[in-house]
């Protein structure tokens, strides 16, 4: 049987929380799209910990608040959306859904949710923002080649794409195992279809005995000062996406980024890393309010965008399960997963007492 199985003509009446979403997506998807896109690195130790932290944290209610006036809007980087959930950049849509991205910035215009595109969008980048009607971010990962990532640029800057992000926390892929167990091969007719007048890197299989990572591929990951080239090449505002440590986050405010997204590329990196949500209130701490920070990893729930917030974050990013609600159910699919994350997002915050996402304070959090 092909894959993607194609979209249901409508959502199943029993899916009313994002998880639901996971047992029908990998019906559609099959065990090697399943695998890769709910997969993490090694163990996945750092992938169940993305989301076990959350429900760890305990939320405090308050009562008799006055709610007047209540909604979810917020400015980041002076660009309003409607609510602090986007969507993260993943690769290779069309794996989930033969519209691919196209479908996918559907489901986002019908929320008005910010979407992230992907340098390995499997769609080019000039017709997901032609079939836009909400905000676009195109994020970036750092190409040897300077006049090749120049161009890039400059494509994602005439096709509209308000904001860079440059996702650095993945030089090399991590090792996947339940890709490989799964023997995971990019499937006919999907590619980065962006990358594709590129040189690519040299990613034959290695001899054993060879080095895996050393050479090739870490001679030529970007540095800090190929991420100051950036910033000098663009006026769009560029944020860094892959930040777990404090000191990398008063860096990257130094040289003049303009946000910071914490993130541990959803756990397909290097495993063993802590959560985000656990390290975020110490990299807010050193942060202090000059450049928004956005979160990624593990968000299911409504209450978990409210816990990122109330420990430092402006904004979130939601990646696997819109990618499972877009193989299920196509652009309905995506805008069904972003539905349910908003509407449970604004039930707690009126829970809790907050009548706009600025009143979201540490204080919600209880506090053993």
């Amino acid at each position: 049987m092909p894959f993607p199985l194609p979209a249901l003509p409508q959502i199943p009446p029993e899916i009313v929380a994002l998880t639901d979403y996971e047992p029908l997506a990998r019906q559609h998807l099959g065990e090697k799209a399943w695998a890769y896109f709910s997969g993490g690195a090694a163990d996945e130790i750092t992938l169940q910990d993305n989301r076990s932290a959350f429900d760890q944290i305990k939320l405090l209610p308050r009562v008799l608040r006055d709610m007047k006036g209540g909604h979810t809007r917020v400015s980041l980087l002076g660009q309003t959306f409607e609510h602090p959930i986007l969507l993260a950049p993943i690769a290779y849509q069309r794996m989930a859904h033969e519209d691919g991205e196209l479908a996918t910035v559907l489901g986002a215009s019908a929320l008005n949710a910010g979407m992230v595109v992907s340098t390995r969008a499997s769609v080019p980048i000039e017709d997901i923002a032609a079939a836009s009607q909400t905000q676009l971010w195109f994020q970036l990962y750092m190409q040897p080649d300077r006049e090749f990532t120049r161009q890039l640029v400059k494509r994602a800057e005439a096709a509209g794409y308000t904001t860079l992000v440059l996702t650095v926390d993945a030089p090399l892929n991590g090792i996947r195992n339940r890709q490989q167990r799964a023997q995971f091969s990019m499937p006919a007719g999907v590619e980065a279809i962006n990358l594709r007048d590129m040189v690519p890197p040299d990613m034959r299989p290695r001899m054993a005995g060879e080095n895996v990572a050393f050479g090739a591929l870490l001679d030529v990951a970007p540095t800090w000062e190929d991420a100051e080239w950036l910033l000098s090449i663009t006026k769009l505002p560029v944020i860094l996406k892959g930040v777990l440590s404090p000191e990398d986050a008063e860096m990257a405010i130094v040289r003049g980024f303009a946000g910071i997204i914490v993130s541990n590329h959803g756990g397909r990196i290097l495993d063993t890393m802590p959560a985000t949500i656990d390290v975020l209130p110490q990299i807010a701490s050193k942060v202090a309010g000059r450049v928004p920070i956005l979160l990624d990893g593990g968000i299911r729930r409504g209450t978990d965008v409210l816990k990122a917030i109330a420990l430092g974050a402006s904004a979130v990013l939601v990646g696997r399960p819109y990618i499972f609600g877009l193989s299920v159910g196509g652009a309905v699919g995506v805008a069904h997963v972003l539905n349910i994350l908003r509407a449970e997002f604004e039930v707690a915050m009126g829970l809790t007492g907050c009548a706009t996402v600025d009143q979201i304070q540490p204080s919600v959090i209880w506090k053993r």
